[in-house]
């Protein structure tokens, strides 16, 4: 009888440390690990079993999730076949999950891969084996949600006694022995965005307010020597920001407020007036909306995951409205969607007989009938996303009127379940051209610019190249002093400012009078983009 051939077995050792701590010394936790799993596989030579060079290491990595990069590796060493045992010092080190161990027990079986803990007797191949790795790790996960329980219990007990417990530092403080400490050259700026907020009354135009004083965030630098902040602030940001009681002593947890350790910054009467006017506006705001003919706000976005904000334009007593992204409004043209901006009333009209529609197939047409447009957008539309060849809407699995599966705040709906019925409607975005807001269609034919409007706009680029040249040479030390001359505000100033910009080939078109009639200053300087080829595009001249 011929001898039985052996078979090699390719053993890969994968170890894991939960945290960084003393990674650094010569022989860490990672290297104990390897160093007992080398020593068992060393024990089953006789079986084939034979070590692979390659390492697996994964340290400072949470066995919560599978989102590790040695982990990955192996995975992807799994599915090319170059692995037929992984050992592991414990089972634990592998994964604390069930619904994550059985995900890669299936991978093993379909490359026919063994699994050994090399402390804990098992084989994944048969069933008691499963069995008492099932049991395991039933224990791994108890322990790790004992451990969260733990932790939070922890932080919430901090909370209480106003102890600074980490995350990211307000303006106006700073953390130091894990202690927090007022920081004198940002305390200022603090009690400015308050006072001003109350003058203002608008965070839109606060908005604005700070970006003339040259205020931004605040600045951290990350463990990798990143900076973060240091930008204008945003709607949300400084709503936040308003809205935080840290800057009057106190800590929120949980929805319980907590008096703090730190000293505030804002008194409580300035901050209970900067709540109360938060409070008018927001009332207001939802007054307006609901007497708004833009019946998607807050429910409608471009397919990059901007927002879409209503806005219109009047030209010769017509009102023209629209759905603009974010992106655009806030001049970041990098970020905008396939499509910034689309009719309003042509996508709102769309939406309702999609909706419509779909209730009629499933049989619910005469309840949807009995609702105005805004009620039933409000109650069955999660949202709405604009992409080149069709919209995609998303409704709630069921009536928002029967329960409270979903509310709509400042970011929109937020269901506390997900929508589960998508329907797409096809639609084609028309190829237009955007002047102040207008849309135009390439085919339709466009009156020229009137004289007395062209020599208006000439006018005031040649006088926003004097403002320009003047300031480059010193003649002149800001925006300020040509307001004074002007007798013009200073924002508007700023504004015209940027018509010292304007491309060569929109100021032939305005000499030549083939420029858009409706061409304005001010339309031009509000959406007056850095590139001249967009500029050029802007205006419909390419």
């Amino acid at each position: 009888m011929k001898p039985t051939e052996r078979k090699d077995f390719r053993c890969a050792v994968y170890t894991r440390k939960s945290t960084e701590h003393n990674l650094d010394l010569e022989f860490n936790s990672l290297d104990a690990q390897r160093e007992a799993c080398e020593a068992y596989i060393k024990s089953q030579a006789h079986e084939g079993w034979r070590l692979l060079a390659d390492r697996y290491d994964d340290g400072g990595a949470s066995g919560a999730s599978l989102e590790r990069p040695a982990l990955q590796t192996l995975l992807s060493d799994i599915r090319a076949g170059k692995i037929d045992i992984v050992a592991v010092y414990k089972v634990d080190r592998l994964t604390r999950s069930l619904a994550d161990f059985a995900k890669l027990v299936e991978l093993f079986d379909q490359h026919v891969v063994s699994f050994v803990s090399i402390t804990q007797s098992f084989n994944t191949t048969s069933s008691m084996g499963r069995l008492t790795l099932n049991v395991l790790l039933s224990f791994a996960q108890f322990e790790r949600e004992v451990i969260g329980e733990r932790v939070r219990d922890k932080i919430a007990a901090s909370k209480r006694k106003g102890i600074w417990v980490g995350g990211p530092v307000p303006l106006g403080y700073r953390v130091a022995d894990k202690k927090v400490f007022v920081v004198q050259e940002e305390e200022a700026t603090v009690r400015t965005i308050f006072t001003r907020y109350l003058e203002l009354g608008s965070i839109g135009v606060l908005i604005e307010d700070l970006d003339l004083r040259g205020v931004r965030t605040k600045t951290s630098r990350l463990v990798n020597g990143r900076v973060r902040g240091g930008i204008r602030f945003g709607t949300g940001a400084l709503a936040h920001l308003l809205k935080n009681h840290f800057y009057i002593g106190e800590v929120v947890y949980r929805g319980a407020t907590h008096q703090g350790g730190h000293q505030p910054i804002i008194e409580r009467q300035l901050f209970e007036a900067v709540q109360a006017r938060l409070a008018e506006n927001a009332v207001g705001r939802q007054m307006r909306l609901r007497g708004s003919p833009a019946i998607l706000t807050g429910r409608i976005f471009d397919d990059r995951g901007n927002r879409m904000s209503p806005s219109h334009t009047n030209k010769l007593g017509v009102r023209y409205r629209y759905y603009v992204s974010h992106a655009i409004l806030q001049q970041r043209k990098v970020d905008v969607g396939s499509i910034g901006r689309v009719p309003a009333a042509e996508i709102e009209k769309l939406v309702l007989e999609g909706v419509y529609g779909h209730h009629a197939s499933v049989g619910k047409a005469e309840d949807a009938s009995i609702l105005a447009d805004r009620d039933l957008i409000e109650q069955h539309v999660h949202s709405v996303t604009i992409k080149p060849q069709g919209l995609e809407v998303r409704l709630f699995a069921r009536s928002r009127a029967s329960d409270d599966t979903g509310i709509l705040g400042t970011d929109g709906p937020q269901p506390n379940t997900p929508p589960t019925t998508v329907i797409t409607l096809p639609w084609t975005s028309p190829s237009f051209a955007a002047v102040k807001g207008i849309v135009h269609s390439p085919s339709a034919r466009r009156p020229e610019l009137k004289p007395e409007s062209r020599d208006a706009v000439l006018t005031a680029i040649a006088k926003a190249r004097r403002w320009i040249n003047d300031i480059r040479q010193g003649r002149i030390a800001s925006f300020a002093e040509i307001a004074k001359q002007e007798n013009q505000g200073e924002r508007h100033i700023r504004l015209l400012a940027s018509l010292a910009f304007v491309s060569p080939r929109i100021i032939s078109a305005i000499v030549d009078g083939t420029a858009p009639a409706d061409l304005t200053v001010t339309g031009i300087a509000r959406a007056l983009p850095y590139s001249w080829a967009e500029q050029d595009q802007s205006v419909g001249l390419l």
